[in-house]
């Protein structure tokens, strides 16, 4: 996690001092990008051996307001910040706060370390597939990466369509799109708080099967809105939605890996997710010109309310299958 900050300053800090022509300002660009890919996985994967199994929902509601929570406050701060530091003293003090954050890793207690399968060092391609197969093998990861995945692409489609619902349906201008973006910010930053007050009282599974659903109701309303400020209300609620998924999925597979293939198991669930939100831009791109964006949010929705529902029926089964294993686990000689 430490280095995966320090690459993303020195990077931004290139950025900075340079300002690159375009094509080399894409690939820093992705580059602190992958960096960022890196870090994800390793903070979640982490967070068990720091909080007791108790608090995982607390803790990760609070890591998910530090990250997308407060996402809905970074443009604005930008914004005001940006008259008085220009691009470039924007963009070290960017870097500079990527330092500060390696500098409060280190003052974390060290990490426990992780039994490891007895294996000489294998190449990085075959430590993903080592994860990819723990996730087809254990019943419940595997339906929860399968609902993520058809969640995301019915859903993220809004990333893409938001703006042409602003501007072509709706008939405003690009502040009303920059509010609607600007919802589901402002729902991720209020689902994050509730949850971290009541997650541990709700059981985790109902959490995220809440999550799929609100957030997809979300979406399907925002199609059916006829004003800016109904469909800003319905992006709260599809953020508020997405808070509700991200704690539920990351704390049913903490507590469904072991700690070896922790880091594993959730880089490829980010992968895939990734993979699932791209398809989800393409498609949604040929459906909302093939349609209206009015359209492509009510099937967007209707779409992620469906795998909300197969969930709600495949994932039950899961965990009761393998608390049965569990339970015939224990009580063998």
């Amino acid at each position: 996690m430490v280095i995966s900050e320090l690459a993303q300053a020195v990077i931004v800090a290139v950025i900075a001092l340079t300002l690159p022509p375009l094509p080399v300002l894409l690939g820093l660009v992705a580059m602190r990008a992958a960096a960022a890919m890196v870090f994800q996985p390793a903070s979640r994967s982490a967070v068990p051996g720091l909080v007791a199994d108790s608090e995982l929902e607390r803790a990760n509601s609070a890591i998910g307001l530090g990250t997308n929570g407060l996402d809905a406050f970074g443009p604005l701060a930008g914004a005001a910040l940006l008259p008085f530091l220009k691009t470039s003293g924007l963009l070290l003090l960017d870097a500079a706060t990527f330092i500060v954050s390696a500098l409060l890793l280190l003052t974390l207690p060290a990490l426990p370390r992780l039994p490891q399968a007895p294996s000489a060092r294998r190449s990085l391609l075959s430590e993903a597939h080592e994860g990819m197969a723990y996730i087809w093998q254990n019943r419940v990861i595997r339906v929860i990466v399968i609902g993520l995945c058809a969640v995301v692409i019915f859903n993220a489609v809004d990333d893409v369509a938001l703006v042409f619902l602003a501007r072509r349906t709706l008939h405003r201008g690009d502040s009303a799109a920059s509010l609607l973006y600007a919802g589901t910010g402002l729902g991720l930053l209020i689902g994050f708080i509730l949850l971290t007050r009541v997650a541990p009282q709700v059981a985790t599974a109902a959490t995220l099967l809440a999550g799929y659903a609100v957030s997809s109701l979300g979406n399907l309303l925002t199609g059916l809105s006829f004003a800016v400020l109904a469909a800003f209300g319905f992006q709260i609620l599809r953020g508020i939605g997405l808070s509700a998924m991200d704690v539920g999925h990351t704390t049913l597979i903490q507590r469904s890996v072991p700690g070896h293939l922790l880091a594993r198991v959730f880089g490829n669930v980010y992968g895939a997710i990734g993979i699932a939100a791209g398809l989800s831009y393409v498609l949604g791109g040929v459906l909302l010109d093939a349609t209206d964006p009015r359209i492509t949010f009510v099937i967007a929705g209707a779409g992620g309310l469906l795998a909300a529902g197969l969930m709600a029926i495949f994932l039950p089964r899961a965990l009761r299958h393998a608390a049965g294993q569990s339970d015939s686990s224990a009580s063998a000689p």
